[in-house]
């Protein structure tokens, strides 16, 4: 084993390595996309209105022209909408659901909402936390850099405050969380960022949850340098991201990056949610990660870290391993937490 392969389970190795693949596969040297190799290989779940495992799903555009539409889960009990039934799960017609807005990752250029990966993710957090999910696909890079992302992350929120009847009648506005996972956390955040300063009419952001967020800079930090060549997020593929993401005679420490950095934004001032930000012992990306907790502790922000010591960047997406469920489990106990003080 080497310092940056730990060890997991056969088919968690070779679902990393074939990713890994089709990602090098599908990125040209020349800054684009091969989309349609991409697609051929991807696996992706539909919509299902019909409740499985006690989720039902189905999608809703918000902009056609940018292709910007979300995945509705909706948890169930009994065969019906939770909270209009009474079931072993105790929902009434009186009981509210959280809603988590969610942004999948893929480094800004690959994946949407109906990867199975994400499909399968959300499906469990719908389920396990017992919440509404909307999880946004948003426009991706080399295509349309940024801040094409953000402004379709925002998008959303604005037509989820014009447009209610689209969720649940149960669900409840005033205890939303923004999160993501790798590229999707740091949409997550600077959505978060954008929120606070603009505000909301409806809509309450009342809590932020990070999984191994994707946030980098010019600087080659010592985990970086150790694990490079980890699947996924080696230092040529991140690079390859970043390049393709930012501004024209930008680099990486631009603001959307290096949050932490020399163009960081002044956190201090804002309303900013509680946050918990989820890391893993060999994702290359954690020292970036731990700076970002570290940098909302500074602003005076309040923040949890949780260190998966021999986790790799996506650990998450598999249910059999034993630290996947164990997120699921604390990201269930803060979004509880967090709501429970709103009251």
């Amino acid at each position: 084993m080497s310092d940056s392969t730990p060890l997991l389970p056969w088919k968690a190795r070779a679902t990393i390595s074939l990713l890994s693949l089709l990602f090098d596969a599908s990125s040209r040297s020349n800054g684009t996309v091969n989309r349609r190799l991409f697609n051929f290989f991807s696996l992706n779940a539909s919509p299902n209105s019909t409740p499985v495992n006690g989720v039902s799903t189905k999608d809703i555009t918000v902009n056609t022209e940018n292709n910007v539409w979300f995945r509705l889960f909706t948890p169930t009990v009994a065969g019906e909408v939770a909270g209009e039934v009474t079931g072993d799960g105790g929902a009434t017609k009186t009981t509210s659901l959280p809603v988590i807005i969610y942004f999948h990752g893929g480094g800004f250029s690959f994946l949407s909402p109906s990867s199975i990966y994400h499909d399968a993710l959300c499906r469990r957090l719908c389920r396990e936390v017992f919440a509404v999910v909307v999880s946004v696909n948003y426009r991706l890079t080399p295509e349309h850099r940024y801040p094409s992302q953000y402004d379709d992350g925002e998008a959303v929120l604005k037509f989820l405050e014009e447009n209610k009847t689209v969720l649940p009648e149960n669900a409840d506005v005033s205890k939303c969380f923004l999160a993501g996972d790798s590229s999707g956390a740091n949409l997550a955040h600077h959505l978060t960022v954008r929120v606070c300063k603009a505000g909301l009419r409806e809509i309450r952001i009342i809590g932020l949850v990070s999984i191994q967020p994707f946030f980098g800079g010019e600087e080659r930090t010592e985990a970086e340098i150790k694990l490079d060549g980890s699947p996924l997020v080696s230092m040529a593929r991140t690079d390859w991201w970043w390049k393709v993401f930012l501004p024209e005679g930008s680099n990486r420490d631009h603001g959307a990056v290096n949050v932490s950095g020399p163009n960081a934004e002044d956190l201090s001032g804002l309303d900013f949610p509680e946050t918990i930000v989820f890391i893993g012992g060999f994702d290359p990306l954690n020292d970036w990660q731990k700076r970002y907790y570290n940098w909302l502790k500074k602003c005076g922000k309040k923040a949890e870290l949780i260190e998966y010591p021999n986790m790799v960047h996506v650990f998450y997406i598999f249910p059999d391993l034993p630290e996947s469920t164990q997120l699921i489990m604390q990201v269930k106990d803060f979004i509880s937490k967090v709501s429970n003080s709103r009251l």
